[in-house]
């Protein structure tokens, strides 16, 4: 029986278990990225296990979502992860060399390696035939240490593609047709693995940005194989030296499959506010439009910026659009500045923001008060933009651009004949900005704020739970709603006691006044709660405020691992319809926790106030049993 790639990859890296789907497997991890919202937390981490230097063939660490400093705290953030860079055998991206994910492709990533990275768009690299996985920061910390990445065997999906694009049809309709087709929870569980005669049609940046967006699906990752198109790529990049050739066998297996003709595909659209709230972008053209942005890991690259140039060339945004254009890399920047192409931009009218994240986090350029925004980037959540009311599109930089210019929503077709783009035999290749680990750690002193303060600490699993319900809320929770992102919130990622004041702040105001009132308690969720980012503060923090096991029908992969790292119980109902029996309020208790979860899946939940007694589930592994036990996987290593 033929193997597919997924199974080629995960094989050469398999610590330990087997790959059979729904088993524990271990992997060891090649490459690590951080950035500088989940970097400090995880060096914090990584210091406090004592190893000496990084284990891995490589570690960069990027500043890209922390870049507007208003006060000193960022920039005392960035102080110190170039410090701890340099004593722990780390390369360091500075602020402006560009997006992790886009300067990850462009300079390191390498195929048929394996990727851990502490943002969960992390599968970018799956475009160069990378395993590369989004992870909470402590998973990354424990893989910086020499530690394999734990996780279920996923199902493996075959995305068969045939034909080829049309004229206007992009990489991003691909991935936004997948997620109408199959929802942000329809890869919960599964990788999904490109193959078909339409993957040698696709050029690296494009395939990236459909990996990249495959977190939006839920997937544990997404990859395509590598072949000419990813030999071409390296070759430009002056990598050709790591390119190998990748990819299943003729007669590979798969537990599912889809099928996609490239050529049947328009331009489609993701109306607020879910990335798979999706239609043809001409089923509702004609929209009026305020902003429209262009940037982000999806659709920064060489290519998403030159086209977007060329459209502009000889023409003007509307007079009532604000366009903003964040290149995703000094390098793209440079050589659009080069070639001519960001005068050609700017002459446009648009206005050239930073090479960061920015807008996608919420970093700046918030719409106005119930605003219309069209963005080339990967997640529309309500309020994401910084703006509660606003009503964020998702759609190609063709169509971002189409927009902007006619000040409504518009189908890029209009425009004729397709715009073609030549890349150049060589990229420009300037990694001075990249700033290796220092020969002489010893002599290095960590450089530490006064905004970064201790990690904090949880007492093991106690025989019993019992507290209130806190909070309950519906389905597809994100991390957002969690724990918000944006220019308030997000220089507190290396002070837990402050950030932990904005949990569910844009969910319930009085949140986090009354888990401490009432010494914290529990929360119940809904289906796929925990979707979207990786952030590990989403689980760090509810844990801060005493949050000992939140109860819903179904959870995103990373941020269950992420309740698990930190020693917050994660329960699935086992009657989806027992969700209706909790309310705001109510007493809960389980009794002799300990004892059940070693000796059943089953968890009695006693619901004192309402004198009900449910049952919920657990799919935890031994080891996962282990780490709750000890109060965390931080407490269990210590232990180890």
């Amino acid at each position: 029986m033929g193997k597919n790639l997924v199974y080629k990859i995960l094989n050469s890296h398999l610590a330990s278990g087997k790959l059979k789907g729904g088993e524990e497997i271990a992997i060891s991890i090649d490459q690590t990225l951080t950035q500088d919202a989940t970097g400090t937390m995880a060096y914090l981490q990584f210091e406090a296990m004592g190893v000496p230097k990084v284990k891995t063939k490589l570690s960069v660490s990027y500043v890209d979502h922390n870049m507007l400093q208003t006060g000193y705290e960022n920039f005392d953030d960035h102080v110190f992860l170039q410090s701890i860079a340099k004593k722990y055998g780390i390369y360091f991206s500075k602020p402006g060399n560009g997006i992790c994910h886009q300067v990850h492709l462009e300079r390191f990533g390498v195929p048929g390696e394996t990727l851990l990275g502490s943002d969960s768009h992390t599968p970018t690299c799956g475009g160069l035939g990378m395993i590369a996985i989004g992870a909470g920061g402590l998973d990354v910390a424990i893989a910086m240490a020499g530690g394999p990445f734990y996780v279920t065997m996923p199902k493996v999906v075959l995305v068969k593609l045939s034909g080829a694009l049309q004229s206007w049809v992009t990489a991003k309709d691909v991935i936004l047709e997948l997620l109408r087709r199959l929802t942000v929870k329809g890869g919960v569980g599964k990788i999904f693995e490109y193959g078909g005669e339409g993957v040698a049609t696709l050029t690296v940046t494009e395939r990236a940005t459909i990996t990249n967006m495959g977190a939006e699906l839920g997937a544990l990752t997404s990859v395509f194989p590598s072949d000419a198109q990813t030999k071409k790529y390296l070759r430009m990049q002056g990598r050709e030296g790591v390119w190998k050739s990748l990819k299943a066998d003729a007669t590979a297996q798969y537990d599912e499959v889809v099928e996609m003709d490239l050529s049947s595909l328009e331009p489609m659209i993701a109306r607020p506010h879910s990335p798979d709230n999706v239609c043809k972008v001409s089923e509702i053209k004609g929209v009026n439009v305020q902003q429209v942005c262009i940037g982000s890991c999806t659709n920064s690259s060489y290519h998403d910026l030159m086209v977007a140039a060329a459209i502009l060339k000889g023409r003007k945004v509307h007079p009532e659009v604000s366009l903003t254009i964040s290149p995703g890399s000094r390098q793209v920047l440079e050589m659009i500045t080069k070639n001519g192409a960001l005068a050609d931009m700017i002459s446009a009218g648009a206005r050239v923001v930073e090479v960061a994240c920015g807008p996608c986090i919420g970093m700046g350029q918030a719409p106005p008060s119930g605003g219309v925004s069209v963005r080339s980037f990967n997640r529309n959540f309500e309020g994401r933009s910084g703006t509660a009311d606003a009503q964020v599109y998702l759609v190609s930089p063709e169509t971002a651009i189409a927009t902007a210019i006619n000040g409504v929503i518009r189908d890029p077709r209009d425009f004729g004949e397709r715009i073609v783009i030549k890349f150049p035999k060589k990229f420009t290749v300037d990694d001075s900005m990249i700033i290796p680990p220092s020969e002489k750690p010893e002599e290095v002193t960590i450089m530490r704020g006064p905004n970064i303060k201790p990690l904090p600490k949880k007492e093991p699993l106690p025989d019993t739970l019992k507290g209130d319900v806190l909070l309950k809320v519906g389905d597809n929770i994100t991390t957002d709603h969690i724990m918000p992102a944006g220019a308030k919130v997000l220089p507190l990622r290396s002070n837990i006691p402050a950030i932990s004041e904005f949990v569910f702040e844009k969910v319930d105001k009085e949140f986090v006044k009354r888990a401490k009132e009432k010494g914290g308690g529990f929360l119940i969720g809904g289906t796929n709660y925990g979707q979207g980012s990786s952030r590990e503060h989403a689980a760090l923090a509810p844990m801060y405020l005493g949050v000992k096991a939140v109860i819903a029908k179904s959870f995103a992969r990373i941020h269950r691992a992420n309740l698990v790292n930190f020693g917050i119980l994660p329960l699935t109902f086992e009657n989806e319809s027992d969700y209706n029996l909790f309310d705001q309020g109510d007493t809960i208790e389980l009794p002799d926790i300990k004892n059940k979860l070693n000796s059943s899946s089953s968890i009695i939940v006693n619901n004192l106030t309402k004198n009900k007694e449910i049952k919920a589930m657990h799919a935890l592994s031994l080891r996962e049993i282990d780490i709750l036990c000890a109060g965390g996987l931080l407490n269990y290593q210590a232990q180890k």
